[in-house]
């Protein structure tokens, strides 16, 4: 438990890190669909686990994750194949989870996150 916490602020971290830049630690150039903000991501010893925006359709089959190998360390970059075009907006979003097996990674592999993070924005009635 102690170990997931470690690993969700440090996932927490790295996409604060990653602010709005475009492109992260990696270039994105030649990958498909468009580079997807998230709201949240987070990572236990064989999962990852992110909140992306949507319209009410947004499945896993919508967003490709990219995995770049650093020396020591892997890079997700979540790409949006497919446009979410429903009218039923999900303002907290969608959660979306790939294992480590899923992604091509080890259990327990150093990983960062290469997307904007979106803030969610709230809407009060005065």
């Amino acid at each position: 438990m102690r170990r997931t916490a470690a690993l969700c602020a440090l996932a927490a971290v790295a996409v604060l890190a990653s602010g709005c830049a475009s492109t992260g630690a990696v270039s994105t150039a030649g990958m498909p669909g468009q580079l997807e903000p998230i709201h949240a991501a987070a990572f236990t010893r064989d999962t990852a686990v992110f909140w992306v925006s949507s319209n009410g359709c947004t499945s896993k089959a919508d967003v490709k994750p990219f995995i770049t190998r650093l020396r020591d360390s892997a890079v997700i970059t979540l790409r949006r194949l497919d446009e979410d075009r429903c009218s039923d907006v999900k303002s907290e979003g969608v959660q979306l989870q790939w294992s480590f097996e899923e992604l091509g990674l080890e259990p327990g592999s150093e990983v960062s996150v290469n997307n904007p993070y979106m803030m969610r924005q709230d809407v009060k009635a005065n």
